[in-house]
């Protein structure tokens, strides 16, 4: 029986990826033809996109793709060290694009200003980050720091750890944040309980807590803006 898979010089030239970027843009690339450009090469029997197009069914495509460790990636066929370091490198690049989305002067105006600055880092994260902002006098950002990583729906943080970090940097105030890995960011009693607590702890060390913003899958809630706080 033929087999179905193919090699990358059976197909024509301009069907190839690197080729159609070239020609026609990334922005025209499916998700699996850019991982296969970033492969580089497939196997001896699979091609660079057969080779892509099992490893997003494998993650559970590309938001998988984000939380898997370089150990795990190297446990996929075909994925030595090499192209596992070449995916992650790629990953982390695209992150670290969005997280440079910031107003030159760094300074926070809104809660939607705050929201447009972590939304790409944070929307596609499968356990909850608490992610606090740390502002002057002036509310220019001076830090940025992730202080808890949750489990799929649950994060953990405690107000000591906080406002060490806060005093360490210096903070005037700051801005609490975290994601929703479910997409939708209605707060949770939970949330609510938890911000009241930090906000009572300002009060107590001189360091305002001026909003929480929850993360969904495109869309935010400020805790300030609904009164919840």
């Amino acid at each position: 029986m033929e087999s179905s898979q193919y090699m990358l010089r059976d197909i024509p030239l301009e069907e190839r990826p690197r080729e159609r970027m070239i020609q026609y843009g990334a922005g025209v690339l499916s998700n699996s033809e850019l991982l296969a450009i970033l492969l580089r090469t497939g196997t001896r029997h699979e091609s660079a996109i057969h080779m892509a197009q099992r490893i997003l069914v494998g993650t559970g495509g590309i938001r998988g793709l984000i939380d898997f460790s370089l150990e795990e990636l190297t446990k996929l066929n075909g994925i030595g060290p090499a192209k596992a370091v070449q995916l992650k490198a790629g990953i982390e690049l695209g992150q670290r694009l969005a997280k440079a989305r910031l107003p030159e002067t760094g300074n926070i105006r809104n809660p939607r200003n705050v929201a447009d600055m972590v939304m790409e880092q944070l929307r596609y994260l499968q356990k909850e980050h608490f992610v606090c902002l740390f502002l002057n006098t002036k509310n220019h950002i001076i830090a940025q720091e992730t202080l808890s990583i949750g489990s799929l729906n649950a994060s953990i943080v405690h107000p000591r750890e906080v406002f060490r970090a806060a005093i360490k940097c210096g903070s005037a105030s700051m801005i609490c944040i975290h994601n929703h890995p479910s997409g939708d960011p209605t707060p949770s009693p939970e949330d609510i309980s938890m911000t009241r607590r930090l906000c009572d702890a300002g009060e107590i060390v001189g360091i305002d807590v001026l909003d929480h913003i929850i993360i969904g899958d495109g869309e935010f809630i400020s805790l300030k803006e609904q009164g919840l706080m």
